[in-house]
C-alpha cells in the first residue's frame, strides 16, 4: 500500500517571507536539509504531494506572472534532485471566499479521501501552521507540525524512517478472546496465558528463538477442549506478524534448520527446493503449508496440548500471516518432536524477519 506525505510549501518546504507571498525568484529559499530529509523518506517508500493556499492566486494583488516562476524554480530544483510530486494542489482563494479547498478543508484531496487503497495508518500531513494540523486530523493521518526549530527537517526523516514493527490484534469469538502484541525488533518482553501450559511454553520458543516478544492474553473454552484455543491463536499470531512486517521491506524473507537431542526438524519453502537447501519458510504471501512427519507423534498429548494440534497451529498462523510452510521432523519422543518444531519455526522467523536495508526481497516488487 502507498505511503503519503502530504506536504504545504511556503514555511515548510521553502521559506515564508514578510509579506507571505513567494512572488519573486529572490523569495525562494529553501529549509534547511529538507531536501535530503526528502531524498530518505523517498528511498523508504514514501509518495509525496504538495498541499498549498496560495491567497488570491490569479487575482491583482497576486497574479500569476509573479507566482509561477518562483513555484516553477521551487519544482524544478527539487525535481534535479530525484524528488518529485504525484500532485500540486494549490487553493487559490482567500478566507472571505468561504470555499471547500482552502486548507483545513478537504476539497483539494477529495480524491485521495475516496481512494481506500493507501495507508493512512503510515501516511502523514507536514505543515508550519495550525491550519496543516487541522487538515491532516480532518484526513484522519497524523499531522506533523513542522518549526526550524523544533520539529525540523532531520528530525522528521529520522522519524518517519524508523521502523516501529510493533502490532496488535484483538480477535473476539463465541469461542476464544484472545489479544496479541508482537514487536519484533525488540525480544525479552514476552508473556504467555493461554490456559495451556505446555501452549504458553511452545510460544515461549517461537519469541526466544524468533527475536521478537509475544504478549499473548488468550480465554478459549478448554471446558470443550484446546482446539479453538490454539487454533485462534494461531490465526491472531499470524495476524499481528503480517501487520507489524508493514510494507515488507528489507526483510530476509527465508530460513531454517534446527536439531534437537534425538530429532531433526526442518522447516523449509516451496520456493527453493534444491536438496542441499532448506530455509525456514517463505514471506510470500501466498499461502501454502505441507507437513512431512517421518514419524507420527509418539504420544497424543504433551501435558495438556493435543499433538494433532501442532500441524493445525501453524497452517492456521501461516494462512493469516501469507506463509508459504513445510515442516518437517524426525521420529522420537513427542515432546521433543513437537519443542524442535517450534523452535524451528522461531529460528526460521528470526532470519525471515532480520532487516537488511531498506529493498523489497521479491522481483515481482511486491509481497
Amino acid at each position: 500500500m502507498k505511503k503519503y506525505l502530504f506536504i504545504d510549501r511556503d514555511g515548510t518546504l521553502v521559506t515564508e517571507p514578510e509579506d507571505y507571498q513567494v512572488d519573486a525568484l529572490s523569495k525562494v529559499k529553501f529549509e534547511r536539509n529538507v531536501i535530503p530529509a526528502l531524498l530518505k523518506l523517498k528511498d523508504f517508500g514514501y509518495t509525496f504531494v504538495m498541499v498549498s493556499n496560495q491567497d488570491g492566486l490569479g487575482t491583482d494583488s497576486f497574479p500569476l506572472n509573479t507566482f509561477t516562476p518562483a513555484h516553477e524554480l521551487i519544482l524544478n530544483t527539487l525535481e534535479s534532485q530525484g524528488i518529485s510530486f504525484e500532485q500540486v494542489l494549490i487553493c487559490p482563494h482567500k478566507p472571505e471566499d468561504h470555499c471547500s479547498c482552502r486548507k483545513p478543508e478537504l476539497g483539494l484531496v477529495l480524491s485521495y479521501l475516496k481512494d481506500t487503497t493507501w495507508d493512512r495508518e503510515h501516511s502523514y500531513f507536514i505543515g508550519d501552521r495550525e491550519t496543516d494540523v487541522k487538515m491532516g486530523l480532518n484526513m484522519g493521518i497524523k499531522p506533523i507540525q513542522y518549526s526550524a526549530k523544533d520539529m525540523t527537517w532531520d528530525m522528521i526523516a529520522d522519524d518517519l524512517t524508523r521502523v516501529k514493527r510493533v502490532a496488535t490484534v484483538e480477535r473476539n469469538t463465541r469461542e476464544t478472546k484472545i489479544k496479541i502484541t508482537v514487536d519484533l525488533d525488540n525480544p525479552g518482553n514476552s508473556h504467555f496465558d493461554t490456559g495451556v501450559g505446555f501452549f504458553d511454553h511452545m510460544l515461549d520458543q517461537i519469541a526466544t528463538h524468533g527475536g521478537i516478544s509475544i504478549d499473548a492474553k488468550v480465554t478459549g473454552d478448554l471446558y470443550v477442549d484446546d482446539h479453538h484455543t490454539i487454533e485462534d491463536t494461531g490465526i491472531a499470531l499470524g495476524q499481528a506478524i503480517l501487520k507489524a512486517l508493514g510494507d515488507k521491506r528489507g526483510i530476509g524473507r527465508f530460513g531454517f534448520v534446527v536439531p534437537m537431542d534425538e530429532v531433526y526438524a526442518q522447516v523449509f519453502s516451496e520456493s527453493l527446493n534444491e536438496d542441499n537447501v532448506t530455509v525456514a519458510l517463505d514471506i510470500s504471501g501466498r499461502p501454502h503449508v505441507k507437513f512431512d512427519f517421518n514419524a507420527e507423534f509418539t504420544r497424543d498429548k504433551a501435558g495438556q496440548m493435543s499433538a494433532q494440534m501442532v500441524p493445525h497451529f501453524f497452517e492456521s498462523l501461516a494462512v493469516a500471516m501469507g506463509l508459504t510452510l513445510h515442516m518437517y521432523v524426525s521420529e522420537g519422543n513427542a515432546h521433543h518432536q513437537i519443542e524442535a518444531l517450534f523452535k524451528a519455526f522461531g529460528r526460521a522467523l528470526r532470519v525471515a524477519l532480520a532487516r537488511h536495508g531498506n529493498e523489497l526481497p521479491s522481483s515481482k516488487g511486491k509481497l
